[in-house]
């Protein structure tokens, strides 16, 4: 995926992690454009679950790569997948 996506200049990668510790979260969001590291974004945030953490980092990720010029797919990667059941209703994306 990640070599298909080096070579086409319309496909975004966004790259997602959070984590918590001592009640402060911090998320990483790292955007990809044509093998470009394009984005590198921390944020740290207190007394916010996992959850809301990692929702927030895919956000920004997201919202900030729309802004790119003629990118018409976005693949983010992720390893919080509560976090993705949350976005994705499973009755309507089975897969």
């Amino acid at each position: 995926m990640v070599l298909g996506l080096s070579s086409s200049p319309s496909m975004a990668l966004v790259v997602t992690d959070a984590n918590i510790k001592n009640d402060i979260a911090t998320s990483i969001s790292h955007i990809h454009i044509a093998n470009l590291s394009l984005t590198k974004m921390v944020h740290h945030a207190a007394f916010v679950s996992s959850t809301e953490a990692e929702l927030f980092t895919i956000r920004c990720g997201i919202n900030q790569t729309c802004i790119k010029e003629n990118i018409s797919k976005i693949i983010v990667i992720t390893d919080s997948i509560h976090a993705a059941k949350k976005i994705f209703d499973s009755k309507l994306h089975p897969l």
